[in-house]
């Protein structure tokens, strides 16, 4: 195989002439770049992107650990990482889990022989304690309030603003609430900082009956509906855990001639916007933007974006 070495023979010129007529860098006469341009073309030489990456000690490779795309949390962030992405020449790899730690872990054995620069967590199924011992063979970012873990971090606040949402919830009389998870608040920090706030306005836990998990999607949405008649459950107040799964929920009412319980659904999407109902926006954009910022540097650093919530029922 070709190398770098046989064009500088080939051609006459030092490797580090043939280097810069490769990179396209500056300090070479016309005459060395059109000749050894000749043998490089003559020879069909590329460059190796891996061996150039191993001798600058960087690949510009971010792998972005996502449990799947189908939820509007995932796609959001990634949106946010890869619009910077763009802009500093940084490749992102989509790395999908399915919250399995066997997965996680070969992610993070890449990242330890150097096939990405940095890791982005955007949700995980291993414990922060685990993936933090990586952080001595390059930069990991998780998108969660890391607590007592010492680790780089980008994430929405999102607690305060949930207590907000509940208390009006409260205030208008809604006592049989109804709430959709991705999933198990055991298992999820998102789920749980949801339960916390609805137990800190109620003062209790919400019914488990009404608590409904692994929803991700519209049709999870329309499904949760359904089970909400079809059990007699008969909440008067459903929170979705975004916008197109509050729309998937009303949409079963409306094609059964139903009367809609009152809903708020969450990431700020499109069909609250046109349909007029309350959402709650974790900015996921800027969080993922920011993760991207964190996973770029060498700095352990924490960002914390706030979470709004809009109220279109006034």
């Amino acid at each position: 195989m070709t190398n770098i070495h046989d064009i500088a023979k080939l051609s006459g010129y030092s490797v580090s002439t043939v280097s810069r007529v490769l990179n396209q860098k500056n300090y070479v006469s016309d005459d060395a770049r059109v000749k050894i341009q000749q043998v490089i073309d003559q020879m069909d030489y590329v460059p190796n992107d891996v061996a150039r990456d191993l001798s600058r000690g960087k690949t510009y490779n971010i792998g972005v650990v996502l449990p799947y795309t189908k939820h509007a949390y995932f796609g959001q962030i990634l949106d946010g990482i890869m619009s910077e992405a763009y802009k500093l020449g940084y490749r992102v790899l989509v790395l999908l889990s399915n919250y399995d730690q066997k997965k996680e872990r070969e992610f993070l054995e890449q990242l330890r022989r150097k096939a990405f620069d940095a890791l982005i967590f955007t949700s995980h199924g291993l414990p922060l304690e685990e993936i933090a011992k990586y952080l001595k063979y390059g930069q990991i970012v998780c998108c969660q309030n890391p607590g007592d873990v010492k680790m780089p971090a980008a994430y929405t606040e999102r607690y305060h603003t949930y207590v907000e949402a509940f208390t009006w919830v409260k205030e208008h009389g809604y006592s049989k609430i109804a709430i959709m998870q991705n999933r198990d608040y055991r298992k999820s920090a998102t789920s749980e900082k949801t339960i916390a706030a609805f137990q800190n306005v109620f003062g209790v836990m919400p019914d488990p009956k009404l608590i409904v998990n692994n929803i991700t999607t519209y049709d999870n949405g329309y499904e949760a509906g359904k089970y909400y008649h079809d059990s007699g459950l008969n909440p008067d107040f459903v929170f979705a855990n975004s916008d197109d799964i509050a729309t998937g929920f009303r949409q079963f009412y409306i094609d059964n001639q139903l009367e809609i319980p009152a809903f708020m659904g969450q990431e700020g999407q499109l069909p609250s916007q046109i349909l007029g109902f309350s959402t709650i926006d974790h900015q996921l954009t800027k969080v993922g933007a920011a993760a991207f910022k964190v996973a770029s540097s060498d700095e352990q650093q924490t960002i914390r974006i706030p979470s709004i919530f809009i109220n279109r029922c006034k």
